[in-house]
């Protein structure tokens, strides 16, 4: 059975992905500067139909905050990646579990 536990005082999770690093990193920008978020790191995934894409990376960007305020930032930074780039998905999550913590924590940009 899954693991349902929750931290105390936790903080929502806003997730979104961008075709791209530089509009990840405008997005990001836009986000943070809208709302009391902080980022956590980024993460990278390069599907097997990337040639096909507008860009051929994508980037999901994660903020850190209330609810309230991780809405705020997705908003922003999806205003500003659609000017650019473009969205691949969003999703927020008011209170994660202790396992998808860590998996928030996984980045393939870590890896060489």
């Amino acid at each position: 059975m899954e693991n349902l536990e929750v931290r105390d005082n936790q903080e929502a999770v806003g997730l979104l992905e961008v075709f791209g690093l530089v509009c990840a990193f405008l997005a990001a920008d836009a986000g943070c500067k809208a709302a009391n978020v902080t980022l956590e790191v980024f993460d990278k995934n390069k599907p097997g139909n990337a040639d096909a894409l507008p860009v051929p990376l994508l980037v999901t960007v994660k903020f850190r905050g209330s609810v309230e305020d991780v809405k705020e930032a997705i908003r922003a930074a999806e205003e500003v990646a659609l000017a650019n780039t473009g969205v691949v998905s969003k999703h927020i999550i008011p209170r994660p579990t202790e396992d998808t913590e860590k998996m928030l924590k996984i980045s393939a940009l870590d890896k060489n």
